[in-house]
């Protein structure tokens, strides 16, 4: 069934299809999520915000967009709301000293499992790192595969400040990947070297 077809039977009780609708879109909802806010409870917690809103919402639904393009707004609200939440809470911070009882130095392999978790998530926390504004439309680019045209809808935004944006989001990640590569590349190969 198409998503046209499952939210008419969905208006009309039929609770099967309305689960089927959010099944079919809840793992890019989350995905973007997920990427907006780095952290997966904060995503978790929008997505469930977001499906919440999307089933509460479905019978003002116009069609005047995609479906997808709708919940994509959606999502994005709910992260973007989610990311407000998370400004006002106090981020309690972990002594790595008092919660292992070893000394925070660490040891050369330590060193070397960060080194390699940090290349693994070094794009996931480039991203986090980006202004909002730009996450939000690299993320709805790059992760939900939208096109400039429903980016702007989503966002409420000219077409020319989408591109912009996401123009000077992917040039900051560049900056912030080639930066941190080569910081690890000078680490590894100084690593080798004898004093």
């Amino acid at each position: 069934m198409t998503d046209d077809e499952l939210i008419e039977r969905a208006r009309n009780g039929d609770s099967a299809a309305l689960n089927d609708l959010l099944r079919r879109h809840h793992t890019r909802l989350h995905a973007v999520c997920l990427r907006i806010l780095g952290r997966r409870a904060d995503a978790d917690d929008a997505t469930q915000n977001a499906l919440i809103a999307i089933v509460r919402g479905l019978t003002t639904f116009d069609g005047r967009s995609a479906f997808s393009t709708w919940a994509y707004r959606i999502a994005t609200n709910a992260a973007l709301d989610e990311l407000r939440r998370r400004r006002r809470r106090a981020e309690p911070r972990l002594d790595l000293t008092e919660a292992t009882g070893r000394s925070q130095e660490p040891d050369r392999q330590a060193e070397r499992a960060l080194l390699a978790f940090e290349n693994r998530e070094l794009v996931e926390r480039a991203l986090a790192g980006l202004p909002d504004d730009f996450r939000v439309a690299v993320v709805l680019r790059d992760v939900a595969d939208l096109d400039y045209e429903s980016i702007a809808s989503i966002l409420d935004v000219p077409i020319g400040t989408v591109r912009s944006r996401i123009a000077r989001g992917r040039a900051l990640l560049a900056d912030v990947v080639g930066n941190r590569t080569t910081t690890s590349e000078r680490h590894s190969s100084s690593d080798g070297e004898t004093s």
